[in-house]
């Protein structure tokens, strides 16, 4: 299976790093199966870091052996769990990880107008579930381990013109 990673430099050896914001399923290499979704990430990284250029890595990993060595996490869909799981990490920031791989939606731009509706108490969660639910969500996927990262291999690098 294919995976990629929008940022503003090619990233042929993914490694965990530590990050100052609060992520969906907190520390992690995150890669999505969405060519369009890493380009979107690159062209934030670049307005965030102030770079020139964007870049789209391109993995692949064998699936089948991931679900055999790893410890995974699976959303399926921004239902309650996952709306739990991911206000959770934003809230108390990076907490070390249960699990190696973690898969779900990513809450782009609307879906965290949503999230943060409702960490807010303005939504309840029902409310902020019906609202999910209307929303096609990309996935992400979190290699949140050295272990998990060694399923992922790197192909290529593809300039992102925008």
């Amino acid at each position: 299976m294919k995976l990629y990673h929008g940022s503003d430099i090619a990233v042929n050896e993914p490694r965990l790093i530590e990050s100052s914001r609060a992520l969906d399923f907190g520390k992690g290499f995150y890669v999505t199966t969405s060519f369009e979704q890493a380009k979107r990430w690159a062209m934030r990284v670049m307005a965030r870091n102030g770079s020139n250029d964007g870049w789209v890595s391109e993995y692949e990993i064998d699936v089948e052996a991931a679900e055999k060595g790893l410890k995974i996490l699976r959303f399926e869909s921004a239902n309650a769990e996952w709306l739990d799981f991911v206000c959770d990490n934003r809230k108390r920031g990076y907490a070390k990880s249960r699990y190696d791989l973690i898969t779900g939606p990513v809450a782009d731009d609307k879906v965290y107008s949503v999230v943060t509706r409702y960490e807010r108490g303005i939504y309840d969660k029902e409310e902020a579930l019906k609202r999910l639910k209307a929303e096609k969500l990309v996935d992400q996927w979190a290699f949140c381990s050295q272990k998990a990262l060694d399923f992922l291999k790197f192909e290529k690098a593809v300039k992102n013109d925008g």
